[in-house]
């Protein structure tokens, strides 16, 4: 099964990075992980009408959604929500995520980002994925660094998070790849 693991953050000096190679590293266990960086993916933020040509870096992402059986998003809380290179990407794309599952990664001050994760799933929600209940949130992430800048320090228990979280994508990624195999979804 194909994972891909969304870095939602564009902002200079970002933690995604760090958190999502953490994450892909964990769920290389269990999928063949596709690791998309919103950075690099530089979508237009202006959407056109619905008439106008698909631009090129639109169309270049679209395959590799397409193809995931799954997402993990990973996302800071940018008051209060999350950022607005995630939200326009989500937003250029729509049968994409139709019943796929999706988890969420979040970081943040003291709330680690649920707001941020809250705010997701009520998005998703109107692009037909199924949002999965358990996440991982990183409460204060600054406090969860080794001394050398490796992730995370071991008594922080994000890999048992994590462990559990990926697990369940897993059964759903495998429930809803063979229900739109068995009976394409329709919308």
């Amino acid at each position: 099964m194909r994972l891909a693991v969304i870095i939602g953050s564009t902002r200079h000096g970002r933690f995604g990075p760090t958190v999502a190679h953490w994450l892909a590293t964990q769920a290389a266990k269990q999928f063949t992980v596709d690791l998309i960086d919103l950075a690099d993916a530089d979508l237009p933020t202006a959407l056109p009408d619905t008439d106008d040509p698909v631009p090129a870096e639109v169309a270049v992402l679209a395959p590799r959604l397409t193809a995931a059986d799954a997402f993990a998003v990973v996302t800071p809380e940018i008051n209060s929500s999350f950022p607005a290179a995630l939200k326009t990407a989500l937003d250029w794309y729509y049968e994409e995520w139709h019943a796929k599952p999706v988890a969420v990664v979040s970081y943040g001050r003291e709330s680690g980002g649920l707001l941020a994760t809250a705010q997701l799933r009520q998005v998703f929600a109107e692009l037909q994925a199924v949002t999965i209940r358990n996440t991982v949130t990183l409460p204060c992430y600054w406090e969860h660094f080794t001394a050398d800048g490796s992730w995370p320090r071991p008594a922080a228990g994000y890999e048992a998070q994590a462990k559990l979280m990926l697990d369940q994508l897993t059964w759903w990624a495998q429930a809803l790849r063979d229900a739109r195999t068995k009976h394409p979804y329709q919308h």
